[in-house]
């Protein structure tokens, strides 16, 4: 008797693992806020649960910080990034790989965007003159977009650091908030992802007429699915692949508007190497 109760007692502490490894969890930079990211990415779970007959939940994180650390610690195994935290979560992943990455993260820009107030006008050449002394506003801190390749390009452009270079320098937290911030006045400058403005431009957002683009960096790599080495041990032998898969398959306009996105093709680690070494160069990776 005691024998068959120890192996029930053995079973049921089993069984909640074993219904665990059945669901595929995801996540996502925190680029837009809590409700922009509710609607996106559910959409996206029932999409890959279709495709994989897996069920698969979006786990929500507040910071990019948090969306790393989810991946490190599987809470997640699958997570939509930016340049600079898939390369943190990779480095900190043993296997974790790039899969896919939008058909514009190829060659993505970073807009510089200026209060209406100030008067700067659009410049092919980065502004430095008029930009001297202003207020400015990055994203997030570790955001690839709103903060490491705008710095690398004040750095570049100015041979200063941005707090040397601006009076005042801030961190907004996520694209859509640079952009209500420099509308309002808030900040006089600031930095976000091309992708973000874009589509307050086609939503007739109020933000754009008070906060116009001045400038655009040279493209770079940037947003990224990146998913763990040890889900085919867990999922079945070449579940990486069917996710890849599925990903590139995704064709539904209402889910790439999403991202926004016109598509995904495939991406490797290699990919990323300049992000890597300018996340290094800037201590951004330490």
């Amino acid at each position: 008797m005691s024998f068959s109760i120890a192996r029930l007692a053995l079973l049921a502490a089993l069984l909640p693992a074993a219904a665990g490894a059945q669901t595929l969890y995801f996540s996502a930079i925190p680029d837009e806020d809590d409700t922009a990211l509710s609607e996106r990415f559910s959409k996206v779970a029932e999409y890959l649960e279709d495709e994989l007959g897996t069920d698969v939940e979006f786990v929500p994180v507040k910071s990019y910080p948090a969306a790393v650390t989810a991946f490190r610690n599987d809470q997640v195994q699958l997570a939509w990034f930016g340049g600079l935290s898939g390369v943190q979560a990779r480095r900190l992943t043993d296997g974790a790989k790039a899969i896919a990455q939008g058909v514009e993260d190829e060659a993505f820009v970073t807009y510089f965007i200026a209060n209406s107030e100030t008067g700067i006008e659009p410049s092919e050449e980065f502004p430095a003159d008029a930009l001297e002394g202003l207020t400015f506003t990055f994203g997030a801190k570790t955001s690839t977009s709103g903060r490491l390749m705008p710095e690398y390009w004040i750095r570049q452009e100015t041979g200063e650091a941005p707090d040397e270079f601006f009076s005042r320098v801030g961190y907004s937290g996520d694209h859509s908030q640079t952009l209500r911030l420099v509308a309002s006045g808030a900040w006089q400058v600031g930095a976000l992802n091309f992708s973000v403005y874009d589509k307050a431009v086609t939503d007739e957002a109020p933000e754009v007429e008070d906060a116009r683009i001045i400038w655009q960096t040279p493209p770079y790599p940037d947003y990224n699915w990146t998913i763990r080495g040890d889900v085919d041990a867990r999922f079945g032998e070449g579940f990486t692949d069917r996710v890849q898969e599925a990903l590139l398959s995704m064709d539904d306009p209402d889910l790439l508007a999403s991202f926004p996105r016109s598509g995904f093709i495939p991406a490797t680690n290699d990919d990323y190497a300049p992000i890597e070494e300018t996340g290094d160069a800037l201590g951004l990776l330490r």
